[in-house]
C-alpha cells in the first residue's frame, strides 16, 4: 500500500497457496470450537435434536423440587413462630412440636384430605351404580368404543379377571407421558406405598385408572382432554391401566390398540 503524497510504501504483505490455506483451516477449526461451546455450556443445546426430552424429564425434578422446598420452608416458619413464642412466653414448652411431628402431621393431612375425596366419590359412584351390580356380572364387557392409547409402551400382562387382576400392565419407557383415554375430570389422586401415584379419571359413566404414575402433572378436580398428559412414568414401574364402564369391568386390550 503506497501513500498517495509522497508514493513512499506504508506496509505490504504477502498472499501464498500455503497461507490462504492455513488461514481458512485456522478459520473452520476456531468456527467449530465456538460451535462447541456454544452447544455444550449454552441453553442453545435445547433446541437440538434429541435434548427435548432431557429438558422436560429436568423441568419436572425441578419443578417436584420446588414444591418440596415450599412444603420444608412451610414447616421452618411454623417451627420458628412455636419458638418464638416459647421465647416471648405465649406458648408453653410442652405444647411444641418437634420438627419430625411436623413432618409427619402435614403428610397425615394431605392423606386424610386425599382419602376424604376418595371415599366420597366411591360412596356417591357406588350408591348410583347398586342396582346395576347386582343384576350384571362385573367381568361382562359392556363397552365396544376405542379409546385413545394412554401410554407408548408393550403390554406385558393381561388383564385375569377370574383371578381379581383387572388391570392391564404395560412396559413404559422413562419420562413416557400417561395421557387420558378420552375426555374426563382427574377425580383422584392416590400416593401408593412405592412412592407412586394412581389416577382416577371419570368420564362419564366410564372410570379408568392409572397407576404407577411417577410424576403427576395435573391437579385434582382438572378436566382434561382425550390425549392430554396427566402424568409421567419414572422408568422403574410398569403402568397399570384399568377400565370400568358403569360398574362393569372393561378388558383395556380390548377398546385400546396398544
Amino acid at each position: 500500500m503506497l501513500d498517495d503524497t509522497t508514493l513512499r510504501e506504508v506496509f505490504h504483505f504477502r498472499v501464498s497457496l500455503l497461507g490462504a490455506i492455513s488461514f481458512i483451516t485456522l478459520s473452520i477449526l476456531v468456527i467449530i470450537i465456538l460451535l462447541s461451546v456454544l452447544i455444550v455450556y449454552t441453553p442453545l443445546r435445547n433446541i437440538l435434536p434429541g435434548y427435548s426430552a432431557s429438558l422436560r424429564e429436568q423441568l419436572v425434578d425441578e419443578s417436584a423440587r420446588v414444591d418440596s422446598l415450599q412444603a420444608d420452608l412451610r414447616i421452618q416458619r411454623q417451627y420458628l413462630d412455636m419458638i418464638k413464642g416459647v421465647v416471648a412466653g405465649d406458648i408453653e414448652t410442652d405444647s411444641v412440636q418437634s420438627l419430625d411431628s411436623m413432618q409427619r402431621v402435614e403428610k397425615a393431612k394431605i392423606t386424610v384430605s386425599s382419602s376424604e375425596a376418595t371415599e366420597a366419590f366411591i360412596s356417591q359412584y357406588e350408591q348410583k351404580e347398586r342396582d346395576m351390580l347386582l343384576l350384571f356380572d362385573n367381568t361382562t364387557v359392556r363397552s365396544a368404543r376405542q379409546y385413545q392409547r394412554p401410554v407408548r409402551g408393550v403390554p406385558v400382562r393381561s388383564a385375569l379377571p377370574d383371578q381379581r387382576v383387572y388391570s392391564v400392565a404395560v412396559r413404559v419407557a422413562k419420562s413416557e407421558p400417561v395421557m387420558a383415554i378420552t375426555r374426563g375430570t382427574l377425580v383422584s389422586i392416590d400416593h401408593l406405598a412405592d412412592n407412586t401415584f394412581a389416577l382416577t379419571l371419570q368420564h362419564g359413566g366410564i372410570t379408568s385408572i392409572y397407576r404407577h404414575v411417577g410424576h403427576v402433572l395435573k391437579t385434582q378436580g382438572t378436566t382434561v382432554e382425550a390425549g392430554e398428559s396427566i402424568g409421567m412414568m419414572d422408568g422403574e414401574h410398569d403402568l397399570e391401566v384399568e377400565i370400568w364402564d358403569a360398574g362393569q369391568f372393561v378388558n383395556p386390550e380390548e377398546v385400546i390398540v396398544w
